[in-house]
């Protein structure tokens, strides 16, 4: 006996009336959505079928019943309805009765159950057959805790919502029925061998913001053949929250951590955001488990919306993890790191030849930084600038290699902004993250013009040598001098 259909769509009727005359109802709409992104994905159409005449009312008819051992998954579409309907609750029953017969409702640690939550309902509401699984959420809760179906008729925003999820959802189908390719007589199945590596990643879940870019790296996680947590949405609402992301971050090697311009939702009962949660009980597993990495990533120019969410950033500048680059940098990021392999430290001061001083600035200092290039120059050192030819990744690569090369660096403070030096300090204590093995000889902050009080707090730091005048400058090289005679 082998499989007939793809998919049984399970569903309340009333889920499916048009709010408005002249519309195809939610889950016609889904259905069709659906089945075009799956015929994409995989080159081939799905066979998926749903009760398109029945009713609540009617009699559980055979025909359904007797076509379950012959389809492969079952997506049940979650409602207030749904969940009062004896008809879907029975049909979920007998769809689990009938794939026990044919190698289990779960394979691996996947189920060939899918819930679509369509409309919020408490989890404990769950018929018993779902309630463990994650779901995929088709609503964002606006602020006031009101949920907003994803729908193009609650406006743009929700379109796209539901246009991203949608192609997650077929995405992880596609990733099922792949593993179905042939079935042994008695109905069981033979999957085929997956091409995985053996890794777990804890992807934390992020803000509304930041969801296209959470999905794409998703997508290529799971394409290199890395096992991906949580394997479905989890919500702030989620009973046991934080266990369940403990949990989630003992299986893992590496988590990954996107911060958006948003603060985002706060689970109840607690007072800080789902986006911090993780990333605390993240820091606390890694400080128990050494061999456990942890990125923390935010787009480059980031401008929060909230005060909150300042105040989270400016927090995260200190962070030795913290990467502030384009999205394709970050995955490239990700693979070296899983990918990289023990090596002997390299001697990075020069034994021979002049010291090297990486000379940071800004773009729109290169003419005021002149006479300082000179000076260090002809006190013998080899002087460094930044590049600013080239795109944002290999601007970024050079900055990092100039870090783990140079013998010591110097912060050009002109026509910048308080963030920008944040940044470059946070640099500075991530230098061994880009595999530097030694001290810096020498760190400085150079302070040019125009001086200010505000400027000057802003230059302050105990992590680099403040530099204001020609005396401050001639101590700060007899330093580095003596540094490199040692």
């Amino acid at each position: 006996m082998g499989f007939e259909d793809d998919i049984f769509i399970s569903y309340a009727h009333i889920d499916n009336q048009p709010l408005t005359e002249g519309q195809e109802g939610w889950i016609s709409d889904f259905h069709r959505a659906l089945e075009i992104r799956l015929a994409q994905l995989r080159g081939e159409k799905p066979k998926i079928w749903r009760d398109l005449k029945l009713q609540g009312n009617d009699y559980f008819g055979d025909t359904i019943v007797e076509r379950f051992p012959k389809v492969v998954l079952l997506l049940s579409v979650l409602s207030p309805r749904y969940v009062k309907s004896k008809w879907c609750i029975k049909e979920l029953q007998k769809f689990c009765e009938a794939a026990a017969m044919t190698g289990g409702v779960r394979l691996a640690e996947k189920s060939r159950i899918f819930k679509v939550i369509k409309t919020p309902i408490a989890r404990n509401e769950h018929p018993p057959e779902v309630q463990e699984l994650l779901g995929y959420e088709f609503y964002q809760l606006d602020q006031s805790g009101r949920p907003i179906e994803y729908s193009k008729i609650f406006g743009v925003e929700a379109e796209r919502n539901y246009w991203t999820k949608i192609n997650d959802l077929a995405y992880d189908i596609k990733q099922m029925l792949d593993s179905f390719s042939s079935h042994d007589h008695n109905g069981a199945v033979e999957q085929n061998p997956v091409a995985s590596t053996g890794t777990t990643i804890y992807l934390a879940e992020t803000t509304f913001d930041l969801i296209e870019e959470r999905n794409k790296v998703k997508r290529e996680l799971q394409q290199r053949g890395y096992v991906v947590l949580p394997e479905q949405s989890l919500s702030p609402y989620y009973p046991d929250f934080e266990q369940v992301v403990c949990e989630n971050l003992q299986r893992s090697k590496l988590s990954i951590h996107l911060i958006g311009a948003k603060y985002g939702m706060v689970p109840e009962g607690a007072d800080k955001s789902v986006v911090v949660l993780q990333n605390e009980l993240a820091v606390k597993h890694s400080q128990k488990s050494p061999e456990f990495l942890r990125l923390v990533w935010m787009p480059v120019g980031l401008q929060p919306q909230e005060p909150r969410q300042e105040e989270l950033i400016q927090s995260l500048q200190s962070e030795p993890n913290l990467l502030q680059t384009s999205l394709e940098e970050l995955k490239t990021i990700i693979k070296d790191k899983l990918n990289s392999k023990p090596q002997p430290p390299k001697e990075v001061i020069a034994e021979d030849g002049p010291l090297r001083v990486y000379l940071i600035c800004d773009q729109r200092d290169l003419e005021a930084i002149a006479p300082l290039d000179d000076y260090l120059y002809n006190q013998g050192f080899e002087v460094i600038l930044p590049l600013f030819e080239g795109d944002e990744a290999q601007v970024r690569q050079d900055h990092q290699e100039q870090l783990q090369m140079c013998d010591a660096v110097i912060i050009y403070c002109g026509n910048i902004q308080e963030l920008w030096l944040r940044t470059k300090l946070g640099d500075l204590r991530k230098i061994y993250g880009y595999g530097r093995s030694k001290p810096m000889l020498a760190k400085g902050i150079y302070m040019g013009e125009p001086h200010t009080p505000q400027k000057q707090r802003w230059c302050r730091s105990r992590e680099a040598q403040l530099i204001t005048n020609v005396n401050e400058l001639e101590l700060f090289v007899a330093q580095l001098i003596q540094g490199g005679q040692r």
